[in-house]
């Protein structure tokens, strides 16, 4: 059955713009300028502005693009703060892991690709392994906390890292945060699917998925910028203390050429990325401590194993109902 629709195209404007103000600022705070300096001020400014009015005009337009109502349900609000981490420590762990493998250990960028394949066995088999378990036994929350509380050990391994450290228990490190990942990101997404309603399905499903992806940008952006600071602070010291002039371009933007480099000073370089790049996951350790947190406070319901058409079918007969019999 056809019925008209209205498309917020406002809604999703400010939306968009808010978001993108508040992703340029934290991309280019700590590069192009400092975060204590007027750019912030007016950008972080601009983006809460154009939210606030987002938020207004979601709350007046008839069909939004994004339902405020849908945050009133527990389950969905903490799936969605759950998800914006795991976004952080997905995104943010492989990309800077990839550079960490190129520059400290010497890799190419094939290479350093194709390492990074255990935390992606430890996703897939997770995700895979743990679907079957509650497709077969209806139960998922204990799933949330056992990858809550394997993401946060695999980052607090990752964050003892070095240039020296062997690959063996690197892919160990990697594995255990893969498996982490793997249990929450997927079953979050079950969690709140399994206790909306059937016509808020698609809404629940993509706020979800924005979160995480926006989680993903902004753990990338921010702690790309205390690398590059990190990587520098490190070159520094250790020229320092090996008597060696101090200055010249700045570290840590981008992927040197260690090949270019003379030893000595190849070395001081891998030294300084393996230092920062632990300190990138011990900066994100906390942030999954809050993942393990959130979770335990999503409650539990029973499986839905109807698919999402025929849930439709059946709240809008239950409602039909009710209809009739206050008529009546």
């Amino acid at each position: 059955m056809r019925r008209e629709v209205k498309i917020d195209f406002l809604g999703a404007f400010l939306i968009v713009a808010g978001v993108c103000t508040l992703l340029i600022w934290v991309s280019l705070a700590g590069v192009e300028f400092d975060w204590a300096s007027w750019q912030t001020a007016a950008l972080t400014a601009g983006g809460v502005v154009l939210l606030a009015a987002a938020v207004l005009v979601e709350s007046r337009v008839p069909e939004p693009v994004i339902p405020l109502d849908i945050f009133r349900n527990r389950t969905v609000a903490l799936t969605t703060i759950a998800s914006l981490l795991v976004g952080l420590a997905m995104f943010g762990g492989t990309v800077f892991l990839s550079q960490y493998f190129q520059v400290s250990l010497g890799k190419s960028a094939t290479a350093a690709g194709l390492m990074s394949l255990p935390m992606i066995a430890g996703l897939l088999v997770s995700s895979t392994v743990a679907g079957q378990l509650i497709s077969a036994t209806g139960r998922w929350k204990v799933y949330l906390v056992a990858g809550a509380v394997f993401m946060t050990a695999g980052l607090g391994m990752l964050s003892t890292i070095g240039s020296d450290t062997h690959f063996g228990l690197l892919s160990v490190y990697m594995a255990v945060l893969g498996v982490g990942v793997g249990l929450l990101m997927q079953n979050l997404v079950l969690a709140a699917q399994n206790d909306v309603p059937a016509a808020e399905l698609g809404a629940a499903t993509s706020v979800l998925s924005f979160f995480r992806s926006m989680g993903g940008t902004i753990g990338t952006s921010v702690l790309g910028a205390i690398l590059a600071n990190r990587v520098t602070a490190e070159i520094t010291k250790s020229l320092r203390d090996a008597g060696a002039p101090a200055g010249g371009q700045a570290a840590g933007h981008g992927v040197p050429d260690m090949t270019a480099l003379p030893a000595p000073m190849r070395a001081i370089v891998e030294h300084a990325y393996g230092v920062a790049t632990a300190d990138l996951f011990l900066v994100a350790t906390p942030f999954a401590l809050l993942v393990l947190v959130i979770v335990p406070f999503i409650k539990e319901k029973p499986l839905k194993t109807t698919s999402g058409m025929e849930r439709l079918a059946d709240e809008s007969g239950r409602a039909e109902v009710r209809t009739a019999d206050r008529s009546d």
